[in-house]
């Protein structure tokens, strides 16, 4: 009997659903070929008896998309319930966790496979042999068992992504209607989610997708995305764009192309780059982008320090400076740069610690002076399983591990852990954690965020005024008068919660 396949996509942190593009690019790969069911914990108030339902119908394989923080309050509790009551079931986990926290997945006793990177073939391959038999040795990204031993086979070069199947978006608008997911943001009232490429060319010593894909990057041509994003718009609707591309904008050439092609939309959009990438656009580049919708960019500035950004390995390019110079080019075209700062990586000391964090403190300042419009978002060091990077290195130095057990990452402790929110990083001190809350507490009343399109005029001109003083003083400890507004008006921090 061929294999029965339930898609399960956990349920994230963020306040709207997006289209699970991971679980549609492992059901493109047998679309057609098995029978399969998809299950949004995102669109469900709970979505563990409908898994079980499924189950007990004859679906006999569970795939899992996994990422760390708060999907694995559904992933790891649910996989487990139903591993151990139904002891047949095959159970896949995929996905940024599973790739980087894969000996702790396979430990479990109740994940059966990991795919680690992209599961494009690897998936179908898994399905054929639990069908027909075979080598498992022979499945390309896989993770598994022989005898009780872990077994991780070896990792296949980065797939033409033009030549992969289209995504079944009328396979899940059967489940749930696609228009579900094409949520009011900042953008515009109809937002698309879309994953245009895998990977990233470079290897930021903090960034989890590294181990992944070791510095590999391969995209969609532009006429392959704009075919895709014309396709969703004409039957479902769609008035703006959001790439979770780890690095959209690798490809000047690519970038252009698709801007001459998407202008004729109308379309707002927003993706992710690097700062030393797309300082090197032509300023002709740079123009067509804007005048084709490009309304705002996130960069990974992580600090002002060229030391730490070098031990960050951020291409050796990235400089303070030119984070600073690149402000201010930003806003000679209209672009709001989206800059996300690192702050609390590991020290010689106490003190060289705290004192990085306030030389960033003062470099997040000096940024919004050149800029104001310039967004800002503060992340806290969480350290990714890097090995050989002098960065995890230091953190392992510093008394650092990983849980031990999965069951231990639903604590919650960890469970924000890769959201950088809820560091448990032993050089991190209490009051270091106190002074960076404090400081972006402040920062964000005194220039909320434009993401946040609940909060009225009025609202954000009175959160800047009662933030102002603290913020021109610097005077920053226990900013209660202005928690007690924010969580009055709702505030929202896109870290978290996206647009």
């Amino acid at each position: 009997m061929l294999p029965r396949i339930i898609f399960f996509n956990p349920r994230a942190a963020q306040h709207k659903p997006r289209i699970p593009n991971s679980i549609l690019a492992i059901a493109a790969s047998i679309h057609g070929k098995y029978e399969y069911v998809i299950v949004d914990g995102n669109l469900e108030d709970d979505p563990y008896p409908i898994l079980e339902k499924h189950v007990r119908q004859g679906y006999d394989v569970l795939a899992v998309t996994v990422m760390p923080g708060p999907q694995l309050k559904q992933a790891i509790p649910f996989t487990k319930a139903l591993k151990e009551k139904f002891p047949a079931l095959v159970t896949v986990w995929g996905g940024y966790f599973a790739s980087n926290q894969w000996q702790v997945c396979m430990a479990s006793g109740f994940v059966d496979y990991v795919v680690y990177g992209p599961g494009d073939h690897a998936f179908p391959a898994l399905m054929r042999l639990l069908h027909h038999g075979g080598d498992l040795s022979a499945i390309p990204n896989l993770i598994w068992k022989l005898f009780g031993m872990v077994q991780k086979n070896n990792k296949d070069e980065l797939y033409d992504q033009d030549s992969l199947p289209p995504l079944p978006y009328e396979k899940l608008h059967q489940f749930y209607p696609m228009q579900r997911y094409l949520g009011k943001t900042w953008l515009g009232r109809e937002t698309i989610a879309y994953h245009s490429s895998v990977g990233c060319p470079f290897k930021c010593a903090f960034c989890g997708i590294v181990p992944i894909y070791n510095a590999r990057w391969k995209g969609r041509s532009a006429g392959a995305i704009y075919r895709d994003i014309k396709r969703i718009k004409d039957q479902f609707g769609g008035t703006a764009i959001e790439f979770h591309d780890n690095n959209f904008f690798v490809s000047e050439k690519r970038t252009v192309a698709f801007s001459r092609l998407i202008k004729s939309e109308n379309m707002v959009w927003w993706g992710e780059g690097r700062i030393d990438t797309i300082d090197k656009y032509s300023d002709q580049s740079l123009a067509l982008m804007r005048d084709a919708g490009c309304r705002m960019i996130f960069f990974g500035a992580e600090t002002g320090n060229d030391a730490i950004l070098a031990m960050m390995d951020k291409g050796g390019t990235q400089t303070g400076e030119q984070i600073k110079k690149f402000a201010a080019r930003m806003q000679r075209f209209d672009i709001i740069p989206e800059y996300s700062f690192v702050l609390g990586t590991p020290g010689a000391s106490e003190e060289e610690v705290n004192r990085q964090i306030d030389q960033d403190i003062a470099f997040i300042r000096e940024i919004k002076e050149i800029n104001p419009r310039t967004e800002i978002i503060i992340y806290v060091y969480s350290p990714v399983p890097t090995e050989g990077s002098e960065l995890y290195e230091a953190c392992k130095k510093n008394g650092f591990a990983f849980p031990e057990k999965l069951e231990d990452w639903v604590h919650p402790s960890w469970e924000h852990f890769d959201l950088r929110k809820n560091p448990l990083t032993p050089w991190l001190k209490p009051y270091m954690i106190d002074k960076i809350r404090n400081f972006e507490t402040v920062l964000n009343g005194y220039a909320p965020t434009v993401s946040d399109i609940r909060l009225q005029p009025a609202q954000r001109k009175w959160m800047h005024r009662i933030s102002a003083w603290r913020y021109h003083n610097q005077w920053y400890r226990m900013p209660y008068e202005i928690k007690a507004y924010q969580k009055l008006t709702a505030y929202r921090q896109p870290e978290t919660e996206g647009f």
